[in-house]
């Protein structure tokens, strides 16, 4: 019997599903299938192919009474929200609206001696490694492009999130698509480690953790297979003197809390200019103060539960130790704080970046807000920082925003927005939080390969 793979809910600690792991035999047994499946997959019509997509997407549409308590029981996140499918939906259908154009010939030139041209190919088999904290967003962002290129697709959900590939396989399937064509696979970490280490894959996207991307790297080497991933973050916030305040506070303190904190892009910590800071603290404070923590399931709950004890836990250590080193917490612990899974939410002043709530992810609902003299001083402080996935500016100066986004580090630069995704631009970051970029026409540039063609014409 294979490892058991379990989702305890963070809603009580009960166990809300489980799933026995594939052995490694018959997990290189279903890539191989995926492997033969591919060529005639590709050889569909583009048009065929982006049709059924579309129709596996409209059918997790259709899932989503089902979905929504189903994610809340299994990650927490509240019911009020009504999932992930306005997010999942607007990223698909973009993917599909530009994969003509994205995937076109480009013509280098004809004449009546040679054709030349450089044709966009499918990989082959894609993994996709996809996390719990947006489960079904996250895995469109790869599966869609990668099923209209051409690719057939394997994808390996986390244990939290147990049962979204499942539901999206079913719902690809059920449209149209072949079983072998977009598989998903309950795998443990050693079998997954051993398939890529096996050349199973001819490209591996992973959105997790740091060391969870390291192990696929280490996993891929020497196999000249490409890995592509999005890997932690620290995103900041910036607020420049001439800021509309109540915008950037609504915005940027929902960009720290949504979710319990738990988001790939969410705002960690935030710069003030001087002259606004003592407001923004205080209409920040007021915000918080206004949340209601409690039971995901219950439509009056604004904030849920972490998606696991261990999640909460590190959060409550990087706050005590920023605690007894000087930090001011402004929010007192809410009655509905169990020391658990239910966590407070938290934002600190007198912070500095020689603490770990201001240096490492806490992914989860704590922010840390300084305040700045100038520009300089905030660039630094934004840079001073191992990962680059987001910034978020405010300012009424759409010059000055662009001047400051060259100077930061990051995969994306927002202006008087946050925490959001835009499929039209690639989804991408530096440093530590990983290498590649997803959607945009340059998503589907990493999920083909370039081929050449120069065409001698015979002209006797």
């Amino acid at each position: 019997m294979g490892q058991i793979l379990t989702c305890v809910s963070p809603i009580d600690g009960s166990v809300f599903a489980e799933r026995e792991a594939v052995s490694q035999a018959v997990a290189f047994e279903s890539v191989a299938r995926a492997c033969a499946a591919q060529a005639e997959w590709a050889a569909r019509p583009l048009a065929e192919r982006v049709a059924l997509v579309q129709a596996g997407v409209a059918a997790v549409g259709e899932m989503n009474d089902d979905i929504v308590p189903e994610l809340a029981g299994m990650m927490g996140r509240p019911v009020r929200y009504g999932g992930e499918f306005g997010g999942f939906n607007e990223r698909a259908s973009h993917m599909a609206g530009i994969a003509e154009t994205a995937l076109a010939d480009i013509a280098v030139g004809e004449d009546e001696t040679f054709r030349r041209y450089i044709r966009r190919v499918p990989l082959g088999v894609v993994l996709v490694v996809a996390p719990w904290n947006y489960p079904y967003m996250t895995a469109i962002n790869t599966v869609a492009p990668a099923l209209i290129a051409g690719n057939t697709v394997v994808l390996k959900h986390a244990t939290q999130t147990l049962l979204v590939g499942e539901r999206m396989a079913r719902a690809f399937q059920s449209v149209g698509i072949p079983a072998d064509v977009f598989q998903n696979l309950f795998l443990d970490h050693d079998t997954t480690s051993a398939l890529i280490a096996g050349n199973a894959f001819d490209f591996v996207n992973f959105t997790g953790s740091v060391s969870g991307g390291q192990a696929m790297e280490r996993a891929a080497a020497g196999t000249f297979t490409g890995v592509g991933t999005e890997l932690g973050g620290k995103d900041p916030g910036y607020v420049m003197e001439d800021a509309d305040l109540d915008a950037a506070v609504e915005t940027l303190i929902d960009g720290a809390m949504f979710n319990s904190g738990q988001c790939c892009c969410g705002i960690e910590r935030i710069y003030v200019h001087e002259s606004l800071f003592e407001a923004f603290v205080a209409k920040a404070v007021a915000i918080v103060k206004g949340y209601k923590l409690g039971n995901p399931l219950d439509p009056d709950t604004t904030l849920g539960p972490m998606a696991s004890l261990r999640f909460a836990d590190m959060v409550r250590m990087q706050v005590a130790e920023a605690l007894a080193d000087g930090a001011v917490a402004h929010i007192e612990t809410f009655a509905e704080d169990d020391g658990g899974t239910y966590l407070t939410p938290q934002i600190l002043t007198n912070v500095s970046h020689d603490m770990r709530v201001m240096r490492e992810e806490s992914f989860g609902p704590v922010v840390g807000i300084m305040p700045v003299k100038d520009d300089d001083e905030a660039i630094r402080l934004m840079n001073d920082s191992d990962f680059g996935l987001t910034a978020s500016l405010w300012t009424r100066d759409i010059d000055r925003a662009a001047a400051v986004g060259d100077r930061i580090e990051t995969g994306t630069v927002f202006m008087n927005r946050a925490d959001y995704l835009d499929p039209g631009l690639c989804w991408t970051g530096c440093k530590q939080t990983g290498r590649g970029g997803g959607l945009s026409v340059i998503g589907y540039h990493n999920l083909t390969r370039p081929k050449s063609y120069h065409l001698k014409k015979v002209t006797t």
